[in-house]
């Protein structure tokens, strides 16, 4: 073999290793689902049993006036016993009627209703819930502790379905299923409904197959008093993913951590992009801070835990370097086109038929999990990916239908260059669409520019923006950017 021949044959392996990695993230996923119907008979309900332990209810409040009043009614009329259910809001140092609202409420229901109030707020959440964790464990009363977001809604048996995994002494804590509730849903809300689908009701029953789950709900966390005095008796201060280490705390302790998919919760998302991606843009930073906190855990089998365990190490790093994966698979294609055309297009075509499977067998299941959002979020499904991505795909099932066929409907041809710089475009794509939803989100920072939002994302793609806001956490844990807990704004639009 000749010099050049070697070298060629070291770059083409060189690329198609990109590409394979760029592919592990859709091979996880798809192992992720196929895991799933396993949970009709791999749970923890053989061990949960009728079990209705003292539960004080932690409600962190800063400026919720316009939510906290119907949060309390709604969990006083709980399918739960009135002496075993006692509600705490911890006002983060208020400046509305938060307060005026929380005292009326515990006037009316003295010994069910408290208001905690800080002194000093703007620390953020784990602050403001420590102030109530201390003065719930002060007292022998409580059993159990559930932590909850002041806007969202249990449905009235939901904390009864918690309660019976820690008859178990095992479990140490339980999530709900957190289901977006608004009443005036628009575009946003609806993508986020049908990310709730795959990421909380099918994903976490994958997880509880497994046996390792990532993240407690922040708006639905359900502890024993064991285990929240077992992980120190606070909550974590030090990231911006407080729910995921207390998560990862109880697991690394030796206890267990359950997803109860029938115990639903609705809360109230981000109507506006700006907003969604404050709120995405925490959440990720959050998984970068565990990521690097728990370095020492990845890949390293535990006989107390499964964290360290292989399936849920490729599952956590194919979501968060997933932006890593679609760079090299990027390079992977182009290089492999420049270098061979002919081996290029076999390896995209078999790479983006290996996506589309996956991607449809997600949507199909995960639609079957929750119904409901899967009427209202159709045409989300379909377009989850975008549009754009969805030709990129029918290029792939069907080459030369986009840049040959179509454009000779309408008496046009492609020429050879035309054609090389759309072959190039569609493999360059997935990580085109990244920038492109970048873009989307400072068009919708402008007047004009929201009236077009909504075609952008449909155009662009919902699971594009996602990729995008977690490489800004990249960028910004980089650059060293101030820690702040941004809160979401609510305005009781769940109440509806």
């Amino acid at each position: 073999m000749s010099g050049d021949a070697f070298w060629l044959t070291v770059l083409t392996t060189i690329l198609l290793i990109f590409v394979a990695i760029g592919a592990v993230p859709i091979v996880a996923m798809a192992y992720q689902f196929i895991v799933i119907p396993f949970h009709a008979f791999i749970n923890h309900y053989e061990r949960a049993a009728p079990y209705l332990p003292r539960v004080a209810v932690i409600v962190p409040a800063w400026n919720e006036g316009a939510v906290i009043g119907a949060s309390i009614q709604r969990l006083l009329t709980l399918d739960y016993p009135e002496d075993a259910l006692r509600v705490y809001v911890v006002d983060d140092a208020s400046t509305d009627h938060t307060a005026e609202v929380v005292l009326g409420m515990a006037a009316q229901h003295p010994g069910r209703v408290f208001h905690l109030r800080r002194a000093k707020g703007g620390e953020g959440k784990a602050h403001t819930l420590n102030h109530g964790i201390r003065a719930v464990l002060a007292e022998d009363w409580m059993e159990a502790l559930l932590i909850m977001d002041a806007d969202v809604i249990y449905l009235p048996d939901s904390l009864r379905r918690m309660t019976r995994h820690l008859a178990d002494d095992e479990v140490g804590a339980v999530t709900a299923y957190i289901r977006e509730g608004s009443s005036d849903r628009n575009f946003l809300t609806r993508f986020i409904g049908l990310e709730y689908v795959l990421a909380q009701s099918a994903s976490r029953r994958a997880q509880n197959v497994l046996g390792a789950i990532a993240c407690l709900a922040g708006g639905a966390q359900l502890h024993s008093r064991a285990n929240l005095e077992a992980i120190g008796g606070a909550i974590d201060t030090s990231s911006l993913a407080e729910d995921t280490v207390t998560t990862f705390r109880t697991q690394v302790g030796g206890r267990r951590v359950v997803f109860e998919p029938y115990a639903v919760v609705l809360a109230e998302e981000p109507h506006r992009i700006a907003a969604l991606w404050k709120q995405r843009l925490r959440w990720a930073r959050g998984n970068v801070q565990v990521t690097r906190m728990y370095r020492k855990l990845w890949f390293r089998p535990s006989r107390t835990h499964r964290l360290g365990s292989i399936s849920f190490g490729v599952f956590w790093f194919s979501i968060f370097l997933l932006p890593v994966a679609m760079v090299l698979s990027t390079i992977g294609l182009v290089g492999l086109f420049l270098l061979h055309s002919d081996l290029a297009a076999a390896v995209f075509r078999s790479t983006w038929a290996l996506a589309t499977c996956t991607y449809v067998f997600a949507m199909v299941l995960g639609v079957q999990l929750d119904p409901k959002t899967g009427r209202s979020s159709w045409r989300e499904a379909i377009l989850f990916p975008g549009l754009i991505s969805i030709l990129v795909l029918i290029s792939a099932f069907f080459p030369g239908l986009i840049d040959q066929v179509v454009p000779g409907w309408f008496g046009i041809e492609f020429t050879a260059e035309a054609q090389t710089a759309w072959t190039l475009f569609v493999y360059a794509w997935i990580t085109l669409s990244m920038v492109a939803a970048w873009l989307v989100k400072l068009v919708d920072s402008t007047k004009v520019g929201r009236i077009f939002s909504p075609l952008l994302t449909y155009i662009v793609g919902y699971g594009p923006m996602l990729c995008a806001v977690t490489v800004d956490s990249y960028i910004k844990e980089l650059r060293g950017a101030e820690q702040t807990w941004d809160k979401t704004e609510k305005t009781g639009r769940v109440l509806g």
